[in-house]
C-alpha cells in the first residue's frame, strides 16, 4: 500500500509504525479527520514485546486508531469522537488500556454498576495469567483435547482442533487449535460443560471468572458511548449485553504453530466476527484487515495489524450492524503466518466475544435518529429476523469441516471469495 501524509490521520493518534521508528505511516482507507487538539503519543515508547522477535519493519502495518481508555473514562470529547469515528470507518481500533480503575472517574454516576469496574492494568493482568494457562491447555495429548469437542452436540464451546475448522468454500483444513468456555459456565448462569480438570480447578475458574467480568465491563462501557452517540434510549445497547444474562459470550485461547516456509496457508479464514465487541489480546503478527475500498484506495489490500504492548485490539461484529442499520461497522479479516522471524513463534491469543442475549432479535432498532437517517440512505429493509443465538450457531459451526460454508457469512459476505 502507498504511503500517506501525516496530516491525513493525525500521526499522534494511530499506532505507531513497527520499531524501529519510521518518519511515515502506512497508507489505509480514508477515514474521518481527527481532532486537531488530540494529546500527542510519545512516538519514541517502546511497545513490542519483549522476549518475541520484532514484527518486520519494512511490512505495511493498517493505521488503526489508537484510542485511550484512560481518556475515555475522563469523558474527553475528543477522544469519545475517535472511537465514534474508528467504530463506523473502519470497526477496528487499539484500546490502551494503561489507565487507572474508572472508581474516580466522571461517568461513575450516570452508568450502570458494571461500568465502575473498568480495569484496564487489571485486565492486563489477568490476561498474562491465562495466556500461561492457554500454552499448559494445548501441551495436554490431542486425545485428550478431543473429548471436548462439542460440535456434535451443536456447541461451539469447548475444543476444535487443527484442521477441523474450514477457511475457505472449497473446505481447505484451517491451521489453528481453539479452546471456547462460556460465560454463562463459569458465572454459574448455565450447568458447567466437562472441561479437562486444569480448567475445572477453583483457581481457575476464578481467575477466567475476573477477566470475564473484567472484559465485559469494557464491553458495556464502550457500548454506552456509542449508544450515547447513536441517540438511542439511555442503556439500550447495554440493556441488550447484560452480563448475568443467557448469551453466547465466551473467552477464546488460540494457538497456530509455525507453518513450513515452502507450505503456508491461512490459519484462520476471511470473515466477520459474530457478535457486537471482540477484545482481542496478541502478541505477535498474523492477523490481517481488508479495509473497505474509498475513492482514493479503490483496491485495498490485505494488510498485517501491529501488535502493540498495553494494548488490546478491539473490533466490532456483526450484531451490532444489523442492530444499527449498518452505522456501525464489521470489517472482514483473516489471520496468517506471522511474517520474518515472528513466522518460527507459536501465535498464542487470548480473545473475549461479547454477544448479545441469547434472544435478541437482530434488527434495526428504534429510537435513533441516526440508525433511521442510515437505513433510508442505503434503502435497507427488514431482512429476517433472526435471534443472537440462532445466528450465532448457524455462522459458527458452518466454518467447521462438513459444516455450511454459505450459511457462515456474514455482513461482508459479499466480499468473501467463495
Amino acid at each position: 500500500m502507498s504511503q500517506t501524509s501525516t496530516s491525513q490521520l493525525g500521526a499522534s493518534a494511530i499506532a505507531p509504525p513497527a520499531l524501529p521508528l519510521q518518519d511515515h505511516i502506512q497508507s489505509g482507507p480514508a477515514l474521518h479527520h481527527l481532532e486537531e487538539d488530540a494529546t500527542p503519543e510519545d512516538s519514541s515508547e517502546d511497545l513490542t514485546y519483549p522476549g518475541l522477535p520484532p514484527f518486520p519493519s519494512d511490512i505495511p502495518t493498517a493505521p488503526l486508531l489508537r484510542i485511550s481508555l484512560a481518556k475515555l473514562l475522563s469523558n474527553n470529547p475528543t477522544e469519545i469522537t475517535n472511537l465514534w469515528n474508528a467504530s463506523r470507518d473502519l470497526g477496528f481500533f487499539y484500546l490502551d488500556l494503561r489507565s487507572p480503575p474508572s472508581s474516580s472517574t466522571k461517568r461513575d454516576s450516570a452508568h450502570e454498576p458494571s461500568e465502575r469496574n473498568v480495569d484496564g492494568p487489571a485486565l492486563l493482568s489477568s490476561a498474562e495469567k491465562l495466556f500461561k494457562t492457554g500454552e499448559e491447555l494445548f501441551k495436554l495429548p490431542t486425545e485428550e483435547k478431543q473429548r471436548y469437542d462439542f460440535k456434535d452436540q451443536g456447541s461451539y464451546f469447548g475444543y476444535k482442533g487443527i484442521g477441523a475448522g474450514v477457511v475457505d468454500a472449497q473446505g481447505t483444513k484451517d491451521r489453528n487449535e481453539f479452546y471456547n468456555v462460556s460465560k454463562d459456565d463459569i458465572l454459574g448462569i448455565s450447568e458447567p460443560l466437562p472441561t479437562p480438570a486444569m480448567l475445572s480447578s477453583e483457581n481457575t475458574r476464578e481467575r477466567l471468572k475476573g477477566f470475564m467480568e473484567g472484559s465485559h465491563a469494557i464491553v458495556s462501557f464502550i457500548l454506552g458511548l456509542l449508544n450515547d452517540k447513536l441517540s438511542l434510549p439511555e442503556g439500550k445497547l447495554q440493556s441488550l449485553h447484560r452480563l448475568e444474562e443467557v448469551s453466547g459470550d465466551q473467552v477464546r485461547w488460540v494457538s497456530a504453530p509455525p507453518q513450513p516456509q515452502n507450505d503456508q496457508q491461512k490459519a484462520l479464514g476471511e470473515h466477520t466476527d459474530f457478535g457486537s465487541i471482540t477484545l482481542l489480546h496478541n502478541r505477535l503478527g498474523g492477523l490481517q484487515v481488508l479495509p473497505p475500498s474509498s475513492p482514493s484506495t479503490p483496491n485495498p489490500e490485505w494488510t498485517y495489524v501491529l501488535p502493540l504492548r498495553h494494548h488490546i485490539i478491539v473490533n466490532l461484529g456483526d450484531a451490532l450492524v444489523k442492530l444499527t442499520a449498518g452505522v456501525l461497522r464489521s470489517n472482514i479479516h483473516r489471520v496468517v503466518s506471522p511474517p520474518g522471524e515472528q513466522g518460527k513463534e507459536t501465535r498464542m491469543s487470548l480473545v473475549y466475544f461479547a454477544r448479545p442475549e441469547d434472544e435478541v432479535v437482530l434488527k434495526r432498532l428504534e429510537g435513533s435518529g441516526v440508525i433511521d437517517e442510515k437505513a433510508k440512505e442505503t434503502g435497507e429493509e427488514e431482512g429476517e429476523e433472526i435471534t443472537a443465538k440462532e445466528w450465532i450457531l448457524r455462522r459458527a459451526l458452518g466454518r467447521r469441516a462438513g459444516g455450511d460454508w454459505k450459511a457462515s457469512a456474514g455482513t461482508e459476505g459479499e466480499r468473501f471469495k467463495h
